[in-house]
């Protein structure tokens, strides 16, 4: 995205000679040259458009007079020769069309002759494109003036002028690549801002004093911690110690250029080192931290906690009057997967703020390792959702650690490309490759990338050349598989020695100052360790700003008020069943529109898909907003939903949800990304930092989460009990056995159940459309927040009797947790008529679309003897309501039924809840498994095999022994 504002632009006037000449190469010049002869012969015998380019070249005056002879020289810049005659000018012109080769080829691939890597481990191999007499030129025209017209900043200069200053420009410290944008706009801006004789990288002796005590804080805080734990893994910064600077400009410039927020996300590396030096975190926590102490103060029960280099942080720093607000964000062990969760905080921090068009109050920023940055699928992922409309941040600014290794894999053992920033080149981002020993020019790639960022709201990337000085981590012998790279690092000073012998040899800053600097430092890191002893962490970082106000979930916590007035819900029907007039619905949508208008006149035939419309209609009017992302969610997998309407016509979109009240909350449905890891991930980061909104996820089939299976193990699953990290988040996976094959029946139900521990999250397998309203409205009206995890299904969008009454979702009523049997009360079904409790002699339990299935079985059998029940929630598991229901069947054999395979489902779950129940109920009866047996894969490819299953599942349920199964039975 670019800006939209053309008054906030930079030198917004383009390079004319640049961009029409974009084009040339060397193979082209004789070519070019020929044509400008024959033009100058007879303009009327070339192409109109390079006979207005010759034309440009010539100026006013004619071939005898061009213009560059007349112009106005730059500051310093020596003017070209006057010249008159065809042969002159064709020389002239033969000359500047070398010249801006010349320039281009230090553009496009400058950076690979750049000194990048602070160990010198490979020598550099000469580019014969960045010869001057690659183009032509000889040595006897080095020292004269070409006419360039302003590329470069200057209107002319000799070839040896110009590879000087293209070579401190695109080959020295910084390696500048940039020349695969596409946008001329963002090209000249780069160029611009990097290019020209004062171009040069300077800092102010403040600026140089700030550099150097960031860099003795970053040494210092590392070899302080492996002086005093010794042998204790940290993963130090050692030998990346310029990042931390360049962070602090980032801060800094952000701060300037209208940032009040940056939400950061990193691996590993240097994490204690940036939660010191740059969140601020004290040094005596973190001391306390390395000593086995807690991160949370007494009196948080039940939290697991986690290491101490995975540990995220919040603070307030403030630059030149400028407060900006920084987060670091938790991450697991899998180094990329906190990526999106840090993008999906930023953007909901954006929605809090107001900011949803240009995005530039809250910058996410990201800190890679090279390896994890070249190699994780999850990267490109982010990448690819950045310029997306549901999942745009305004760009993220990309710091890679570029270690030049992985664990113990070589870069040409870990990836395919010249670089590992490569990836990046998919959007267009520009890449800044540096040499981390030179921490001004890091700070100052970090500067530019940062103003870049802010003004074209894009992603930018700065790829920061250094080594691990320890390994892996300090426990680690690299030199098992690298010893040419340990060997040349062991021998290799640091990056404070080097900054500060430059300060010092430059008359900056005087050797005894820097000695000062240091030993204060580590006076004050001695000082914090005493602290350290007797320290105890006095706050828990968590329910706070937005937070404020929740609570952790009690004990014991049930039902929340989820009914809603019957004209409330006439609203939103009103709203659902009504598009504009003059709108364009496709008619079978037409159709849908007018059977939910008779369900809102009847009261009656409330289907899933209008009652999950219902529940995000009401939870809109009452000041909730609603996030809805998943692949085609918008319509629905199963065109069901209809959320979004296309007029067949002019495919203008309209969305009923958005229009139920004036002063309605927000609804956002977005068709995603073919992702399931990054965009759950975005969406996790997202409800954990807006708690008001109700944010949802679905997954087009069940099964596809298993894409993003390390989201919901390390961030949903445990976030809260590992990070005190609360989250509402809602995931809707399409499950159910209707003979559609492995891939498109199971959504994994077992998976999330062994998950289950600690009041954790929630599992729910509704099997009403009312039931599933009230679970989702559950969800805002509680004063805790708890993930989601629900079984939605397909079959039973349109089942005739999996429909609900307007009544189900009045005042009064709420989500049951079990529903017992509804045997003379289920919608289109032929009554039948059940024997009293004492003479029932099975109950069967189950969960989900196979209750449906025994229903009808039931009354194929005219079973009377048989009742069931059903668990709509199995996590956390309804020990009470089901354990009242089942006293009344004194006689009874238990059963579970389940269509899943017997390894997988609810089965191996329930079993021991279900015994020790019936313990507790004074009955030593163990439930008897009925359903398919065992299998590798989920289900059944042949719709034959699926209803043979069925069919005997069905009968061996309605089928049994008046006997009752006992524990000595089994």
């Amino acid at each position: 995205m670019t800006s939209q504002n053309p008054a906030e632009r930079l030198n917004r006037a383009s390079n004319a000679i640049f961009e029409e000449t974009a084009f040339l190469f060397g193979a082209n010049a004789e070519f070019v040259e020929s044509l400008y002869a024959q033009y100058l012969e007879d303009p009327a015998s070339v192409d109109p458009s390079w006979a207005r380019y010759f034309a440009g070249l010539e100026g006013p005056r004619g071939p005898s007079t061009p213009s560059w002879a007349s112009r106005a020289k730059t500051a310093g810049a020596p003017i070209a020769a006057p010249v008159s005659g065809a042969e002159d000018v064709r020389a002239a012109a033969q000359a500047s069309i070398r010249a801006i080769q010349l320039v281009r080829a230090y553009r496009v691939i400058g950076h690979f002759e750049a000194d990048l890597d602070p160990l010198g481990l490979a020598p550099k191999t000469p580019h014969p494109q960045l010869d001057p007499k690659f183009y032509g030129f000889k040595d006897a025209d080095l020292d004269k003036p070409v006419f360039i017209d302003g590329v470069l900043g200057l209107q002319s200069a000799t070839p040896r002028e110009m590879v000087d200053l293209l070579k401190r420009t695109y080959c020295g410290r910084i390696g500048y690549e940039f020349m695969h944008i596409n946008d001329a706009e963002e090209k000249d801006w780069l160029q611009r801002r990097i290019e020209g004789p004062d171009k040069e990288i300077t800092f102010t002796p403040a600026g140089k004093r700030a550099i150097l005590n960031k860099l003795i804080e970053a040494e210092g805080f590392e070899k302080f911690c492996a002086l005093r734990f010794l042998g204790t893994k940290r993963f130090g910064l050692d030998g990346g110690e310029a990042m931390i600077p360049a962070l602090e400009q980032i801060i800094k410039r952000g701060g300037q250029l209208g940032v009040s927020k940056i939400v950061i996300g990193m691996a590993h590396r240097g994490r204690l080192n940036v939660l010191a030096n740059v969140l601020s975190k004290s040094y005596r926590q973190i001391f306390h931290e390395f000593r086995g102490g807690s991160a949370n103060p007494e009196g948080i029960d039940e939290v697991t906690g986690d290491v101490k280099y995975h540990l995220g942080a919040s603070s307030d720093r403030s630059f030149d009057g400028n407060d900006v607000h920084l987060t670091l964000t938790p991450n697991p062990s899998h180094l990329e997967a906190a990526d999106p969760v840090v993008l999906g905080k930023a953007r909901a921090k954006q929605f809090q703020l107001g900011d949803t068009e240009a995005r530039t109050s809250v910058l996410p920023m990201l800190l890679h390792g090279d390896a994890a940055f070249a190699g994780q699928g999850i990267v490109a992922e982010c990448f690819a959702m950045s310029g997306t409309r549901g999942y745009r941040t305004g760009g993220t600014i990309h710091f890679v650690i570029n270690n030049q290794i992985g664990f113990t894999t070589s870069p040409q053992y870990s990836r395919s490309s010249a670089y590992c920033t490569d990836i990046a080149l998919m959007v267009q981002a520009p890449i800044f490759h540096v040499n981390g020993d030179d921490p001004e020019a890091v700070v100052h790639a970090a500067r530019i990338a940062t103003e870049f960022r802010q003004l074209f709201h894009k992603d930018v990337v700065i790829d920061m050349y250094c080594y691990r000085r320890f390994g892996h981590n300090e426990t680690d012998e690299p030199a098992f598989t690298q010893p040419l790279m340990y060997r040349a690092i062991k021998d290799h000073p640091t990056t404070l020695e080097i900054y500060a012998k430059k300060l010092v040899a430059e008359s900056s800053m005087a050797a005894s100052d820097v000695e000062h600097m240091v030993g204060d430092f580590n006076a004050r890191l001695d000082s914090e360790f005493e602290a350290s002893k007797a320290h105890k962490p006095e706050r828990a970082d968590w329910l706070q700003s937005n937070w404020t106000g929740f609570e952790v979930a009690p004990k014991s916590y049930h039902r929340a008020d989820t009914g809603v007035d019957k004209d409330a819900l006439l609203q939103v029907g009103k709203a659902l069943s009504t598009v504009p007039e003059g709108f364009n619905a496709h008619k079978t949508v037409a159709r849908q529109l007018q059977n939910k208008a008779r369900m809102f006149e009847t009261g009656e035939g409330i289907d899933w898909a209008t009652a999950e419309a219902l529940a995000f209609g009401t939870l809109l009017k009452e000041g909730f907003p609603v996030r809805l992302s998943g692949q085609d969610s918008g319509r629905g997998t199963f065109s069901q939903r209809h959320s979004v309407l296309v007029d067949q016509e002019t495919e203008a979109r309209y969305i009923p949800l958005a229009n139920v009240a004036k002063d309605q909350a927000p609804f956002e449905v977005i068709d995603s990304l073919l992702s399931e890891a990054a965009v759950l991930g975005f969406e996790y980061g997202y409800a954990t930092s807006e708690p008001k909104a109700l944010v949802l996820w679905e997954a087009q089939f069940g099964d596809f989460a298993n894409n993003a299976q390390v989201i919901i193990d390390q961030f949903i699953a445990s976030g809260e009990m590992k990070w005190l990290r609360m989250c509402g988040l809602v995931m809707l996976l399409p499950h159910g056995y209707e003979g559609q094959g492995p891939e498109h029946s199971s959504a994994r139900l077992e998976r999330y159940l062994q998950l289950c521990a600690q009041d954790n999250w929630q599992v729910c397998n509704p099997t009403t459309p009312a039931n599933y309203f009230h679970v989702l409205r559950r969800q805002m009206l509680r004063n805790f927040r708890k993930p989601l995890v629900l079984m939605t299904p397909k079959s039973l969008l349109r089942h005739k009797r999996c429909v609900s009454f307007l009544d189900d979702l009045s005042p009064g009523t709420s989500f049951h947790r079990v529903f017992r049997d509804q045997a003379e009360c289920v919608p289109g079904a032929t009554t039948v008529q059940l024997a009293p409790d004492e003479d029932i002699r099975r109950v069967i339990l189950c969960s989900g679309k196979v209750y449906f299935d025994l229903v009808d079985a039931r009354e194929k059998h005219n079973q009377q003897q048989v009742q069931m029940l059903r668990l709509e929630q199995l996590y956390p598991f309804p020990e009470g309501p089901l354990g009242e229901v089942l006293e009344r069947f004194p006689n009874a054999e238990i059963v579970w039924v389940q269509e899943e395979p017997r390894n997988q489902g609810a089965w191996t779950f329930v079993r021991q809840r279900i015994e020790y129940l019936m313990e507790k109920l004074g009955r030593r009866v163990r439930p008897r498994y009925i359903g398919r047996p065992e299998y590798a894969a989920t289900a059944a490819g042949l719709m034959s095999q699926h209803t043979a299953e069925l069919h005997y599942i069905m009968d061996e349920a309605m089928r049994f022994d008046l006997k009752i199964r006992t524990e000595d039975d089994q």
